[in-house]
């Protein structure tokens, strides 16, 4: 997108066309007034269009142009934390509440997935959490017990067997997710946006929010030759929240998260490097993914930012990762190398979890999602359409309203993740393993 081929990778060139959409010009009059076209502002947009009520989305640059089309792909249940601190963090009711809500979300994506037949490579097989040394099989063990509590279908999976699924013994085992599974990220913003399009949501793109005004009753949302008249507001931006609002991304740390993509991996390869075609992440602090695309590319990815000498560096450790945790690849990876790479934004809150504000009167945001966006963009959007639409209680929503706070040191934090990335990277796989090491 933008000229920029290290926007959007692999997914701007394997997922099927935007719908139409348009710049937005002279002033219109609309129920509410969606801010961006990611999958909170499209769920939102396509829910509300669903119950009658008329809704147009507006998008700086292009559907799925944040951390909707930048994304690993993998749609999770939950969100990074425990269940145990969820509900510690939030409370009894509260903390239930979202945790039914967010274990149900891979549910709903692959229902709206078959409903409205989004081509999107939806593959509802599960996902595996890989844990590294002792340590990190212990978190995934804990992790097990909590979630089996709450009647989770998850498995803890033993080193032996763990090796058979990932194609690797690098791993001292792993946690099975069936709830979860992959999907094409890009491909699924754009699947929402055409299902909203088909029941009259107007889509416009290129046309950034510029000002929000009181109006009446309602507010004005300015663009830069145009405007919406709404009675509500919805900011569904996110860690790429840029000119308005700009508390939300002031409670958040950038994480900065690359992708890297192979070519097509041989029939020999895929027999036996994820099998069972999970996606796949790791405990680690800086932790990486991988998991295949349709055509058998395996997608390949952790945290930093390729810019400036993030780009060689983070490339250069892609590559000894891949050979130091796939030894069967390292003859076939050192001819062909990698045939995309990108990288986006992740918004982290102090506490690993979303957020519901009211902005001003009558504007509202979920926010704040963690790196888990797929699911909980989609359920939150639906959640934001049923209370828009009178249909649920503010305080039946799954998250309590609160106040943006301001995180300290934000920005020094930020540059400190992308620098402390490069020198993992600079360093990782090039001394023997340390099995041991892990996020705890």
């Amino acid at each position: 997108m933008q000229n920029d081929p290290r926007s959007h990778g692999l997914w701007e060139k394997t997922a099927p066309a935007a719908p139409a959409t348009s710049v937005l010009e002279g002033e219109r009059a609309v129920e509410v007034a969606v801010i961006g076209a990611g999958y909170t502002g499209l769920s939102t947009a396509l829910h509300l269009a669903e119950k009658g009520i008329e809704a147009a989305v507006v998008e700086a640059a292009e559907i799925g142009f944040g951390g909707a089309g930048r994304n690993v792909g993998l749609v999770n249940a939950g969100m990074w934390v425990m269940p145990r601190d969820l509900v510690a963090t939030l409370g009894d009711d509260y903390g239930n509440r979202l945790l039914d809500f967010l274990g149900a979300g891979p549910a709903y994506v692959w229902d709206m997935v078959a409903r409205h037949g989004i081509e999107c490579e939806a593959n509802p097989v599960g996902t595996l959490h890989a844990g590294v040394g002792r340590a990190g099989f212990e978190e995934l063990a804990e992790r097990e017990r909590q979630w089996k509590m709450r009647g989770a279908p998850v498995e803890l999976i033993g080193k032996a067997d763990a090796a058979m699924m990932l194609g690797t013994d690098f791993y001292e085992g792993a946690l099975l997710d069936r709830r979860a599974g992959t999907i094409q990220p890009l491909a699924y913003a754009r699947g929402l946006a055409r299902a909203a399009a088909a029941l009259g949501v107007t889509i416009h793109t290129r046309s950034p929010a510029t000002a929000l005004e009181r109006a009446g009753a309602g507010w004005r949302v300015r663009t830069r030759k145009g405007a919406l008249a709404a009675r509500k507001v919805v900011f569904a931006t996110d860690a790429y929240t840029r000119l308005l609002k700009e508390e939300i991304t002031r409670e958040q740390v950038f994480l900065p998260y690359f992708n890297m993509a192979t070519p097509p991996l041989p029939g020999n390869l895929v027999r036996t490097i994820l099998p069972g075609r999970q996606g796949v992440w790791d405990t680690k602090e800086v932790l990486l993914s991988f998991r295949y695309d349709a055509r058998d590319r395996l997608v390949f990815g952790s945290v930093g930012a390729l810019r400036n000498t993030g780009a060689a560096i983070h490339r250069a450790w892609a590559k000894r990762a891949l050979r130091r945790i796939f030894p069967q690849l390292g003859p076939w990876l050192g001819t062909v190398g990698f045939e995309d790479e990108w990288y986006g934004t992740i918004g982290m809150t102090a506490d690993n979890l979303p957020r519901f504000h009211q902005l001003e009167d009558g504007v509202y945001t979920f926010c704040g999602y963690n790196g888990r966006g797929i699911a909980p963009g989609t359920v939150f959007g639906r959640a934001m359409a049923e209370f828009l639409a009178g249909e649920t209680a503010q305080d039946a929503l799954p998250l309590p309203l609160t106040e943006p706070r301001t995180v300290p040191l934000r920005g020094l934090r930020s540059a400190f993740y992308e620098a402390g990335a490069q020198l993992v990277h600079l360093t990782e796989a090039r001394v023997p393993s340390r099995r041991g090491a892990s996020r705890n």
